[in-house]
């Protein structure tokens, strides 16, 4: 019987060489297919500009220290916020995940407010915090924090439980439980959900950026689609988006180093 090729069978890793050739390939073809549509004119160059009119607005910019201000700004803004959220979430969710009392009262108030839109909130931040960083900081400690906690309790939760019953039999209290079981049995996941997390961050980031700001990268959005500056709209998502890209490959690469020992399916 025939075997199915080993790139198309169901989670079986291939070499990493082949993994970066496929992730150019696709890359490659995104913008091939950019490249085809704005040629073609089905949208408005407008909107829609040629890669090569992208690429020479991105050299201009570049050369500009105005791209460097917003960006030094914007991850300022976002490190602060994500850090803050990181902090009371973490122990939380821990905590969350360990005692059902505790799970009762905090996880069914997290679960509602996880469904309040973020950016809905932005004017009552600027009401009550003003338009300074410290209403950024909230509108990405907010945004982050509720996802956090929950994902951190789940992570919690996976423990098998015979680890702990293991843990009690050889006489572990109830802190050294939690601290070198159900915390160090979590972490590789935990860690997995501040990666996503962080991207979250950076999204509700440039929302606040959008409405309340002088400098960063969302305000410069902002401000070229007023005039209808489109490629340097582009510039900058495109910056966004390598910016994200880079993050998560640091976060994965950090993952893998802490944690050789946790066997990891991704």
């Amino acid at each position: 019987m025939n075997q199915p090729g080993l790139t198309l069978q169901i989670r079986r890793n291939i070499p990493t060489r082949r993994y970066r050739v496929l992730a150019v390939v696709g890359f490659a073809l995104c913008l091939a297919v950019w490249g085809l549509i704005s040629a073609s004119a089905i949208v408005d160059p407008v909107f829609l500009p040629s890669p090569v009119t992208v690429a020479r607005t991105m050299t201009e910019i570049f050369s500009d220290q105005t791209i460097w201000s917003d960006l030094w700004v914007s991850f300022v803004r976002v490190t602060i916020g994500f850090l803050l959220s990181a902090i009371v979430a973490l122990p939380m969710g821990i905590l969350i995940g360990s005692f059902k009392p505790i799970e009762a009262i905090a996880q069914p108030v997290t679960e509602f407010v996880r469904y309040v839109p973020v950016p809905a909130l932005i004017p009552i931040l600027m009401v009550t915090l003003g338009i300074g960083e410290e209403s950024k900081w909230a509108l990405i400690f907010i945004g982050t924090y509720f996802q956090l906690v929950l994902m951190v309790a789940d992570e919690v939760r996976r423990v098998p439980y015979e680890l702990l019953q293991v843990a009690q039999t050889l006489g572990a209290k109830r802190g050294e439980i939690i601290s070198r079981v159900l915390w160090r049995s979590a972490m590789p996941g935990i860690f997995d959900a501040l990666r996503l997390c962080n991207g979250w961050a950076w999204t509700y980031l440039i929302v606040a950026e959008l409405v309340a700001a002088n400098e960063g990268l969302g305000f410069r959005i902002l401000k070229f689609s007023r005039f209808l500056q489109t490629p340097k709209i582009w510039v900058y998502l495109i910056l966004l988006g390598a910016i994200g890209l880079l993050l998560d490959l640091l976060f994965r690469a950090l993952n893998r180093r802490l944690f050789k020992w946790a066997e990891s399916g991704k």
